[in-house]
């Protein structure tokens, strides 16, 4: 079999890329309408005639009208040639070209996007990861795979996690750890959100972190396990979270640009310990991070983690509420604190009841 030049198969597919929509009746030939502002642009601008807006509102229409389906149609063309056989003078790698480029650009995945139909544009753009597989084009299947992704992020969280994971697969087969590390947040993210799975979304950021860590990303590393610690603590892994917070604290102090911000972490660390109840361990920590940054002491975040390990220690219910109330008037408690800090004075006074 003789397989196509590279020549050849670029013109191919510049001639799949020509292929376009018929015109629309009536439509404008020359630039969009209503100048620069495009379809688009119209329907969010104030102070435009009502005249204007019915015409935007019907070439819009009969547009919707004539895209219906457009998607549809391509898509039966790249799935006839990825089905189709091989002939006498063309490789099957060609083919499989073929079908992708259909698959991909201003084809079937991108109409289907055009239609706001993300399911089937996700789907369309496994079809094209599929087909790039089978050409021996890794690195565009996982470009494809990650248009999966995000198209699925519209309609489908989990399918869009299982086409990012496919990504992975590909971009840590190439050795490509950096990349694989943006996918694996991403991952984390769509976990994260409305709290899909909080439990996947702290191992994917904890993973992405160790990923950019050994390609010294150190920075955004960091953040990768301040997410992870903060969701830790939501999950009720407070030594984890410690570590985390440790590790980040660690590294930000090697920075003037991000040492403010180590007093925080310092503070959650040392909650995260009388959250578990472990006041011996909360000691050690006030003191370990007294000798790492000498100026930690003075702040108001040392004076209140001192204060909650001794009200604590005393089983002073009273002590800790003053502590937090004087602690909040200045310094406004975020939602993730106050969490914790409710915990504790539930323990204090479930052991303060029980006394009596």
């Amino acid at each position: 079999m003789y397989r196509r030049s590279a020549e050849t198969r670029t013109c191919d597919r510049h001639r799949l890329n020509q292929q376009e929509s018929p015109p629309v009746s009536g439509s404008f030939s020359h630039g969009p309408p209503f100048g620069a502002l495009g379809w688009r642009g119209l329907r969010n601008v104030t102070g435009v005639s009502t005249t204007d807006r019915k015409l935007y509102q019907n070439v819009h229409s009969i547009l919707n009208i004539n895209m219906g389906g457009r998607g549809d149609e391509l898509l039966a063309k790249a799935e006839k040639k990825a089905s189709s056989s091989t002939g006498w003078f063309s490789s099957s790698s060609s083919k499989w070209e073929d079908a992708a480029d259909l698959f991909q650009q201003h084809q079937a995945a991108n109409a289907y996007k055009i239609e706001s139909r993300w399911t089937d544009s996700g789907k369309a753009f496994e079809r094209e990861a599929a087909c790039r597989i089978k050409a021996d084009e890794k690195n565009d299947a996982m470009n494809a795979y990650h248009n999966a992704g995000k198209s699925y992020k519209k309609s489908d969280p989990q399918a869009a996690i299982n086409a990012l994971h496919q990504c992975i697969k590909l971009i840590t087969e190439s050795g490509n750890f950096r990349q694989a590390a943006d996918r694996e947040k991403e991952i984390a993210q769509i976990y994260a959100q409305d709290g899909l799975d909080i439990q996947q979304a702290r191992d994917s950021y904890q993973r992405a972190g160790d990923w950019y860590k050994q390609e010294d990303a150190n920075a955004t590393a960091n953040q990768c396990y301040q997410q992870a610690a903060e969701l830790s603590a939501e999950l009720g892994d407070y030594r984890r979270a410690i570590d985390n917070y440790v590790t980040v604290a660690d590294w930000s102090l090697t920075s003037p640009l991000t040492k403010y911000s180590v007093k925080d972490y310092f503070l959650r660390a040392v909650m995260c310990a009388i959250a578990t109840g472990d006041l011996v361990t909360a000691r050690k920590l006030l003191d370990s991070f007294d000798q790492k940054d000498v100026t930690f002491p003075s702040t108001r975040e040392a004076k209140f983690a001192r204060a909650l390990v001794d009200a604590c220690e005393e089983g002073d219910v009273e002590r800790y509420t003053s502590a937090v109330f004087n602690y909040d008037q200045i310094s406004k408690l975020d939602n993730w604190k106050t969490n914790i800090l409710l915990k504790v004075k539930r323990a204090l006074e479930e052991e303060e009841s029980s006394l009596l």
